[in-house]
């Protein structure tokens, strides 16, 4: 049986906020069984808090939004990746602003945070989000799906015109120890092209080579290059764990995502919140091994 997780102590992460561009700070504080993950406005009176949930997200296109009756929190999702990958069931996020640190546009330095702040098992078993039947939702020539799988395992096609980028694919087998190889150092990534019409809007004023892979028409221009040959789909990869979280319970199944941002991902976790018929609970170390049998040759 695997119980639910925390940390056993405080631990803070500094920086700018990529589209604010001013100075900010997280801190990862533990909280007990059954909480969950919020976050909580220290700048704001009364400490308003706001529960990372499907329900509670407002936007999704340059960034995932969670948005409360009165303020909101900003570009939560490299920050929730890192919380998903190590399975951490409960935490208290507290910020001094409404935008979480960019830090290196990857989730490397929240997961160093959290391991330097020990996870420990709680006295309460986790129940997992069992998919059944398979689940989808498409938009156009975009799609996102999920299978049984026992286990998590992550599929991420993508294709942008771009000669650095291409097409690529990369499906794993999701655990704290291949998101710390293979994921959490991923960069996001944009264009130069697209940098005006941003800070035009008011978005990327704190965007910098230091924390984005910035690509002209035909190259990488950051002088270091990338860290991994398909770091764009690993990036990819990061960015649906993060959305998983609103899901609000671990999920045991295999996620299938074909040219699907936040916005697909959001509308997939509502789905999947819908369609109670298609999951059941499970803590795992039940005995399920018969019933994945029925669904090893699921496909769509």
């Amino acid at each position: 049986m695997f119980f639910q997780k925390t940390i056993r102590k405080t631990a803070e992460v500094q920086g700018v906020g990529i589209h604010s561009g001013e100075p900010c700070s997280l801190r990862f504080k533990p909280a007990p069984a059954n909480t969950g993950v919020y976050f909580i406005r220290t700048d704001l009176p009364n400490r308003p808090f706001l529960k990372v949930t499907a329900l509670n997200v407002q936007a999704v296109h340059y960034q995932t939004v969670l948005g409360g009756e009165h303020f909101k929190v900003a570009t939560i999702e490299h920050c929730v990746s890192a919380l998903s990958a190590m399975r951490i069931d409960n935490i208290y996020i507290e910020l001094d602003g409404p935008e979480i640190p960019i830090c290196d546009g990857s989730a490397k330095y929240f997961t160093e945070a959290l391991l330097n702040a020990e996870l420990v098992e709680l006295d309460e078993p986790r129940k997992y989000c069992y998919i059944t039947e398979p689940i989808s939702y498409t938009e156009g020539d975009k799609f996102a799906y999920v299978l049984p799988y026992h286990g998590l395992r992550v599929g991420v096609t993508i294709d942008f015109p771009h000669p650095m980028i291409g097409k690529q694919v990369l499906d794993l087998e999701m655990t704290e120890q291949s998101f710390i190889r293979e994921i959490a150092a991923a960069r996001t990534f944009g264009f130069l092209k697209d940098v005006e019409n941003l800070k035009s809007a008011g978005l990327a004023k704190g965007g910098s080579l230091e924390n984005c892979i910035v690509l002209d028409d035909t190259k990488v221009i950051n002088t270091e290059g990338l860290r991994f040959e398909n770091e764009f789909v690993r990036h990819k990869v990061l960015d649906a764990l993060g959305d998983l979280v609103t899901l609000e319970m671990p999920l045991m199944g295999h996620l299938v995502l074909h040219k699907a941002g936040h916005d697909i991902m959001n509308k997939l976790v509502k789905k999947i919140v819908t369609s109670p018929q298609s999951y059941r609970f499970v803590q795992l170390g039940a005995d399920i091994s018969s019933e994945m049998k029925k669904f090893a040759n699921w496909t769509l």
